[in-house]
């Protein structure tokens, strides 16, 4: 089986931690973003082979068009990670709806749409591999209050995204683990 992967918000954070984990692992990448610069440059850095795509997952025809590319690019997609999503937090009070709408659409319907475009071409090849990630500490939880939060995980740290990258790969490389949810929080879960 080809080592092709799609990760969709690739270009920063957790994505881009896992990008640079597969790609010292040998496999091909398509590292998606809807800001195609920052794509191309986190591509570039892992060095030749891979190749950066825009897309916003929220729209069906996007993320279609985003895997014919790959396909036509890189070959047949074997391996899709969706790292990508937004964070409008904020007191539910004070949220609007659109920021509401806005993180649904990217956030869960667009690994839904991945997921669907990725199944397909799985289905054909009989075989492949999907994992969608949460989040941790990066860029874009950065405004959250999390002093509370951190003295409640028993490792005393937020995870970083290098943590969730180990955790993807093993996810990926294991061919019999399936539907299962890997719970990646230093802990926290067990004093919740």
């Amino acid at each position: 089986m080809n080592k092709v992967c799609a990760v969709f918000g690739g270009s920063r954070g957790i994505g881009r931690a896992v990008a640079q984990l597969m790609a010292q692992k040998g496999y091909r990448l398509a590292i998606i973003s809807r800001n195609v610069e920052v794509a191309k440059a986190t591509a570039g850095a892992l060095g030749g082979g891979h190749l950066a795509f825009r897309c916003d997952v929220a729209k069906e025809r996007d993320v279609q068009n985003t895997f014919e590319e790959i396909e036509k690019n890189l070959g047949p997609v074997n391996f899709l990670v969706n790292t990508a999503g937004i964070n409008r937090d904020s007191l539910l009070v004070r949220t609007k709806s659109e920021d509401m709408l806005s993180q649904l659409h990217t956030n869960l319907l667009g690994s839904m749409l991945t997921c669907k475009a990725a199944v397909k071409t799985m289905i054909q090849q009989q075989g492949g591999a999907i994992v969608n990630v949460g989040f941790v500490h990066t860029d874009m939880t950065k405004g959250l209050k999390e002093e509370h939060i951190k003295n409640n995980i028993p490792l005393g740290r937020f995870g970083e995204p290098v943590d969730v990258a180990h955790a993807v790969v093993f996810l990926l490389e294991s061919p019999y683990i399936t539907g299962h949810v890997l719970v990646v929080d230093g802990g926290l879960q067990l004093v919740i």
